[in-house]
């Protein structure tokens, strides 16, 4: 029971090197090297989990083997742009200036319905208005408007925005962050004062809480609670 104990902790902590040396990026975002690799490394590191008569480095050497290649691959399509192309492939332009372009469709094999899907999640709804549609190397569909028809910008209406920054968490589920309290320049007090223009008696009793730059709050309470 120790040996199986230890061998699945190894195997585990390898796997999730392995991972965060891969990258960030989510299963659907994957480039098909990286997705093959992550499959193989999970079946090759299964085998020893399954069976304890099998040796650990049965395991541990396809996992390492596969990791470097791929390391190798990726730093390789980084510098050398037609490498990065025979593996990774490259995008196709779905749509054009508002037409469909037939062949990109035939040849990515991509039915009108998973494209008016895709559309969809992007919130289009007439291609008309569409000036391309890419179908990116790792399955994401990227839809860039006609000028005319994108959301209009501060900017572009010649208006002045203020920068309100990134929401700091100062509450989390019960708990004052006291760190994040003093990085936007409060204390307890003013906490305090919050909680009581809120009604609410102690932080405890708080699911979230976070304040911006420009000293905007997000309060919720826990479920129960209000």
């Amino acid at each position: 029971m120790g040996i199986s104990f230890m061998r699945t902790i190894i195997i585990f902590a390898l796997l999730v090197i392995s991972m965060r040396i891969m990258g960030k990026r989510q299963l659907g975002e994957l480039e098909p090297i990286e997705l093959a690799v992550a499959v193989l490394i999970s079946n090759m590191a299964s085998q020893p989990l399954q069976d304890i008569g099998t040796p650990l480095a049965y395991g541990l050497v396809p996992v390492l083997t596969l990791l470097a290649c791929q390391v190798l691959i990726s730093g390789l399509t980084v510098k050398n742009l037609r490498l990065r192309r025979l593996i990774c492939g490259k995008s196709s332009i779905l749509i054009h200036d508002g037409q469909i372009v037939q062949s990109e469709m035939k040849k990515t094999r991509l039915s009108l319905e998973e494209l008016f899907v895709e559309l969809r999640g992007k919130d289009v709804t007439d291609i008309s208005t569409v000036k391309h549609a890419i179908l990116e190397t790792n399955g994401k569909l990227s839809v860039l408007l006609y000028p005319a028809e994108a959301p209009a910008t501060p900017k572009q209406m010649s208006l002045t925005v203020d920068d309100p920054g990134l929401p700091v968490t100062v509450i989390s589920d019960g708990r004052v962050l006291s760190d994040n309290l003093r990085l936007m320049g409060y204390n307890e007090k003013w906490l305090g004062n919050q909680l009581a223009l809120r009604k609410t008696a102690n932080a405890s009793d708080v699911y979230l809480m976070t304040v911006d730059g420009l000293g905007r709050i997000y309060f919720a309470r826990k479920e129960g609670n209000a």
